[in-house]
Order: structure tokens, then C-alpha cells, then sequence
């Protein structure tokens, strides 16, 4: 007989918007255990599951689905307690019941969520982001009359996420998740002493909603025999704690460069006439994000449902209209990203590690991913960057035969750089203008990270930059150089990239065991490139300028870090521009200690990768004057 050995769910905190689904472990007839679904084209011991659709008499949403395997049917069953006695969540820290609001989010008709804090600290700790909700509802009000929604908003934007205490709750079921409105009947509950717990789905995975914050969930999963219809055996279930909202991030600004007028909002805006904005972001990829390297980090936050969910809001909320994405699985890009973006308008290039040294799940291979709007730009050409055959060729052509495999084992790290030809879809005056294209390159790559091998970090960028030339010395064509490099600023990867050129003395190129750097001379480009974000150091005093000048480092003119673990504060990642082409009109504000909750670290309940994503605004220089 079949029969359920384990349930259980990655995390026991629910967040809305954010997916559920329970691992099921099934015990066969013959003592063999499986946790996968069985379909009808790959049959199992004869058997295979199927999805049976039915009608249990009442108003459902939607029919629920079972799960047959032979003559038995597996269902699982999400529930929701509730009771009279409503609890609010801290909208900083979800996981503490609050005690007090902020008046002044209630009057701007703020989502009451975001309204709650758990204590004074927190309170204040957290008013400079309230202030930025309070000024912009303010602003949305008086121009349109109604609110606008803020650029890092709930996963689920219908309703408050917060369900008034005075109204019974009896009342207060909205009706099955994931599609449904109508009441459930009061015979589809369960109840156990003063707890009534409502039937709010039937399928294996439930996605909570913001009618669900405060209360509990539980998973039932039965055995039910086919024929009969009759319960096999004992119910298992999972029982959650308290449902919370989705931590909101404080939102981050467009500070204008090229004229010095203050603060840019990022909703619903989109690129001036002219302007095109580029995205540069190191998600950390779901493979890397463990509970050993991260462990200050909240279990729920850490998981990739939640995680996702959270990535993919933010993104999105950038606007920007070419995105350059580091450690994006395979098959996070193929299930997620790609179809996701797609509804927001944005087509998907991507290029995967190479796999020599890489043993596991082919999955599980992070790549670079290029996203671009389909309404601001066409696909040109694409061009991929594998440093290991790179490797070969120059192992080939310069190391003695009996040194290859060692050389080769040092310089093949699987890195690679996507590297995309785009055709903008409007000019420097922001219109057509026929016979004449305005083309942008744009080359994303996540250069290796080991510390030791400052060589091969140099070599790669060294690399890349040799392949730009090659383009560039084909078409008049702007560059731009996204990435996660792991270089810090003034290292030698840093000086190729920003001056052309790397000091024949630079200590980095003390570590030459293979002599691939030498003579140094050759370790230049012709490119022009210039860092965006070292552009606040060329602009006067401006509305809060100086303070996010603070948020840069005086010596380089880089950010102070774009990576922020326990462990360790660095700058890694860079957009890079051709200044000869190219002007920078606008960049994202940086975070700070104050903008990361103080106390805390990358990832976080807000912000779920180790870095922090850059974003600049461009302008295409007229030809006549380059």
C-alpha cells in the first residue's frame, strides 16, 4: 500500500506572494521510496500519476486537483487558521508582532503593512524611509490625484496586508487562493477547540495572500483510496507559523549628474528622450546562497522561492531598459527569469559557465544573463566569451608541451562573457531618423573569484577587452562593460578597465607564474572606458550630493562597496562606459549602513543578494561632436 512517509516545507514562515510547496516522500508497495511525481509517459511499476479535475457541489474557484497513483490518490490540502484574535506583523521585522504605527502613513493612505513596527527603535531606525513614502504619496496625490505605487511594492498588490481586527472572522475568509472569490461554506473547516481552520486550497502548492498575514497555515496530506473514495490511513500534516508580509526595501533614487537638480524617482518612469538606462546586478546564484556562508541570514529569506520573488520585484522596479544579470542558474533563467521579464516586455540572451571543472547539476550552472526592451531596442548580433577556450589557444601557442596541463589547470575557471550588439529604437533627439542606426554594445561577464589567481582575473578582463577592440574596430559603436569582476578599485583588472593601462610596477603583476602578462607593455586597450559611478566626483554640490559622495571612496572615486557580507566589505562589480560616446545623465543611489538596517549584512530580509545592483542612465554623444 502506498503510504506518506515524510512532508515538509523548505521554510515554516510563509510570506505572501511567495510559493509553498511541500516535500512529499511516498513509500511504494514494495518497500522503495520516491519523492517524484510518476506521469502517464514515464509509467512506474505499471502505475503513473494523473491530474483528475472533479466537482464537489459547491462553489469552488476552482476545482481542486488530486494526485493518482494506481488505484490511490494522493491530495494535499492547505488550510488557514483563524480566529478573532488578528495579529499585526513589524513591517522591518516580520518575524515580531507590533506595537505601534506611524499616524503619519495612515493619513498619506500608505498600505497599512508598511505601517507597523515592533518597537520605538525600530520605529526610528526606520523614519527616513518613511519620510521618502510620505513625500512621494504626497507628490502622487497632488499630481494624479490618486497614489502611485512604490517602486518596491508588495508581491501582491490588492489589498492593505492587514486584516481589520473589529471585523469578525467568520467574515473574513476572501475565498480559495490563487484565483477564487467566492465564501467557502462553513462545512468545509475543521475545528479543534476555539481554533476553526478554512479549507483555502487543494492543490499541492499555495501562494499566500495578503488576506493570509497573521494567520497560521497547515498542509494536509492524505492517502485516498481511488474507488472508494475513503481516507487510507493517517492524515500527515505541516503546520506553519504566522503568515508575514513581504519585507519592503527602502526605495533607492536616481541621482541626477548631468544637471544638478536633486533626487529622480524610479516609478513608472521611463528613459528621457534620448537616454537609455543599463542595470548591472550580481543576484547570487541559489546554489551559493547557503546556510554556511550566510548564516546570519534568515532561513525564509534565504530560501530561492522567496528569494526570487523578491529579485524579480526589484528588477523590475528599476525600469532600466537593458539589464545585466551574474550567477543566473540554467534553470532558474529557462523556468524564471526569461518567462517572467517576457511579461514586462524585456527579451533574454544568456550564456552558461562552461562545465570542465564543474561536477553536479548541470541545472545548477550559473551564466550571465542580457535582458533588453523589445519597444527600445533590437537584437543586433551576440557574441560568447569562453575563457577556457581561450585558455587552450594561448596554452597552445605559448607554453612549453610539458607545462600545458598545469598551465591549464590553473587558467581554466569555467568563466564566460556575454557580449550583445543592440540597435537602439530611437535617436539622440529621441525619434527615427531613417538611414542612420544607433547601435550600443553591451558585454556582461562575472570574472573568477578566486583571490589567489590575480593572473588569471587580469588575463580574463585582459581577454575581453581584446574582443571589444575587435568589434569596435568594426562599426562606431558606444561600449558598455557590465559585471561582477572581483577586483577592488585600483586593482590591476581595475586600472586595464578604467585608464587602459596597468603600471608595469603594480604589485598584482608579481603573481606571473606562467608568464602570461608579460612583457606588460601589451596589457592595454584603445577602448576609452570610464567607470559610471566614479561621475560623482565630477559634478559640484547638488542637493544631497555630498552626502552620497560620502558613499564613495575619495581615493578611487568608486562606490565604498557593492558587495556586504559578515565577513567582508568590497567593491566588485562596475558599469563601464566609452566616454567618447557615451554621457552619463543619472546613477542609482548607493545603500549605506543606515539604507541596510544597520546591524546586518547581504543577504537580508530586504535585499536578497550579497550585492547591491548599479544603475546608470546614459545619452549618445551626437557623431558630429566625437
Amino acid at each position: 500500500m502506498l503510504s506518506v512517509l515524510r512532508v515538509h516545507l523548505p521554510s515554516d514562515i510563509p510570506i505572501v506572494g511567495c510559493e509553498l510547496t511541500p516535500y512529499v516522500l511516498l513509500r511504494r508497495s514494495n518497500n522503495s521510496t520516491t519523492p517524484e511525481d510518476v506521469p502517464e509517459s514515464a509509467p512506474l511499476d505499471g502505475h503513473f500519476l494523473r491530474y483528475k479535475c472533479f466537482d464537489l457541489n459547491f462553489a469552488f474557484g476552482k476545482h481542486p486537483r488530486t494526485r493518482i497513483l494506481g488505484q490511490l490518490i494522493l491530495l494535499v490540502f492547505p488550510y488557514r487558521i483563524q480566529s478573532d484574535k488578528k495579529v499585526s506583523i513589524c513591517s522591518v521585522h516580520p518575524s515580531e508582532q507590533a506595537t505601534l504605527q506611524c499616524v503619519g502613513c495612515v493619513k498619506a493612505k500608505i498600505p497599512v503593512a508598511k505601517s507597523y513596527h515592533c518597537s520605538p527603535k525600530c520605529f526610528l531606525d526606520a523614519w527616513q524611509h518613511h519620510r521618502v513614502l510620505h513625500e512621494r504619496a504626497t507628490s502622487a496625490v497632488n499630481e494624479n490625484g490618486d497614489e502611485e505605487e512604490e517602486v518596491f511594492g508588495r508581491f501582491n498588490g490588492t489589498g492593505s496586508g492587514v486584516v481589520n481586527t473589529s471585523i469578525p472572522a467568520s467574515q473574513l475568509i476572501s475565498g480559495l487562493a490563487n484565483g477564487a472569490a467566492p465564501l467557502y461554506p462553513a462545512a468545509i473547516t475543521q475545528r479543534n477547540g476555539d481554533e476553526i481552520w478554512f479549507e483555502v486550497g487543494r492543490s499541492k502548492t499555495y501562494t499566500p495572500r495578503a488576506d493570509d498575514i497573521g494567520h497560521a497555515l497547515k498542509f494536509e496530506c492524505v492517502v485516498v483510496d481511488a474507488e472508494t473514495k475513503l481516507t487510507v490511513g493517517k492524515a500527515n500534516s505541516i503546520l506553519t507559523s504566522r503568515v508575514i508580509p513581504a519585507p519592503s526595501p527602502s526605495p533607492r533614487r536616481l541621482i541626477s549628474v548631468s544637471d544638478v537638480t536633486g533626487h529622480l524617482y524610479l516609478d513608472g518612469r521611463i528613459s528621457s528622450v534620448g537616454t537609455f538606462t543599463v542595470l548591472s546586478y550580481n543576484i547570487l546564484s541559489d546554489a551559493n546562497a547557503t546556510g554556511d556562508l550566510y548564516s546570519y541570514c534568515p532561513s525564509w529569506a534565504l530560501s530561492w522561492p522567496y528569494r526570487r520573488q523578491n529579485l524579480l520585484r526589484e528588477i523590475v522596479g528599476y525600469h532600466a531598459d537593458i539589464v545585466c544579470l551574474q550567477e543566473v542558474q540554467s534553470d532558474h533563467f529557462e523556468e524564471f527569469f526569461s518567462p517572467e521579464l517576457d511579461k514586462h516586455g524585456y527579451q533574454a540572451l544568456f550564456k552558461r559557465k562552461t562545465a570542465e571543472v564543474f561536477s553536479g547539476n548541470m541545472n545548477t550552472i550559473d551564466g550571465c544573463a542580457t535582458f533588453f526592451r523589445r519597444d527600445r531596442f533590437a537584437h543586433v548580433k551576440k557574441y560568447e566569451v569562453e575563457f577556457n577556450k581561450a585558455a587552450q589557444s594561448l596554452t597552445d601557442a605559448v607554453v612549453p608541451s610539458a607545462q600545458r596541463k598545469t598551465a591549464l589547470n590553473r587558467l581554466v575557471k569555467d568563466n564566460v562573457a556575454l557580449i550583445v550588439v543592440l540597435e537602439a529604437k530611437f535617436s539622440e533627439q529621441g525619434v527615427d531618423i531613417p538611414g542612420k542606426r544607433q547601435l550600443v554594445c553591451v558585454a556582461n561577464t562575472h570574472v573568477n573569484v578566486q583571490q589567489d589567481l590575480k593572473d588569471v582575473r587580469l588575463w580574463q578582463v585582459h581577454t575581453l577587452l581584446k574582443g571589444l577592440e575587435k568589434i569596435a574596430a568594426s562599426a562606431d559603436i558606444p561600449m558598455l562593460v557590465c559585471g561582477d569582476f572581483n577586483s577592488v578599485p585600483a586593482s590591476a583588472p581595475h586600472s586595464l578597465l578604467a585608464l587602459g593601462k596597468v603600471d608595469p610596477m603594480h604589485q598584482d603583476l608579481a603573481v606571473d607564474p606562467l608568464g602570461i602578462l608579460r612583457p606588460s607593455s601589451k596589457l592595454v586597450h584603445q577602448l576609452a572606458l570610464v567607470s559610471a559611478y566614479s561621475s560623482f566626483a565630477r559634478i559640484g554640490v547638488g542637493l544631497g550630493l555630498e552626502q552620497h559622495k560620502r558613499r564613495m571612496d575619495p581615493a578611487t572615486n568608486e562606490p565604498l562597496f557593492t558587495n556586504c557580507t559578515r565577513d567582508f566589505i568590497v567593491t566588485n562589480d562596475y558599469i563601464f562606459y566609452s566616454a567618447d560616446s557615451l554621457t552619463v545623465e543619472s546613477l542609482l543611489e548607493l545603500l549605506d549602513e543606515d539604507s541596510l538596517r544597520k546591524d546586518t549584512a547581504l543577504p537580508s530580509q530586504e535585499w536578497s543578494s550579497d550585492h547591491i545592483a548599479l544603475l546608470a542612465e546614459f545619452r549618445c554623444k551626437p557623431k558630429s561632436r566625437r
